[in-house]
């Protein structure tokens, strides 16, 4: 499925997606296909999952014209983690 699709068939809704196909740009990754694993209506509950996430698990809200992810290296979360 397209996020034009599901930006149709859901919309103004925070949805969780996996994610079958994308490509890389610098340190962008832009989202090609995904299936849609279930839509979300409370935001909290979309914070939540976000954070629970992997292994190409997302989730985004419809609001958005593309499906993008910024890729971070370990590196450069190094300043925000504490000891």
């Amino acid at each position: 499925m397209q996020w034009e699709e599901v930006r149709k068939i859901y919309p103004n809704q925070y949805v969780k997606l996996q994610i079958l196909a994308s490509h890389t740009e610098g340190n962008i990754k832009f989202v090609d296909e995904v299936v849609l694993i279930r839509a979300i209506q409370d935001p909290q509950e979309a914070t939540k999952e976000l954070l629970q996430a992997k292994d190409g698990v997302i989730v985004s809200h419809t609001a958005n014209d593309e499906l993008k992810v910024e890729i971070r290296t370990l590196r450069e979360l190094r300043g925000f983690v504490q000891h």
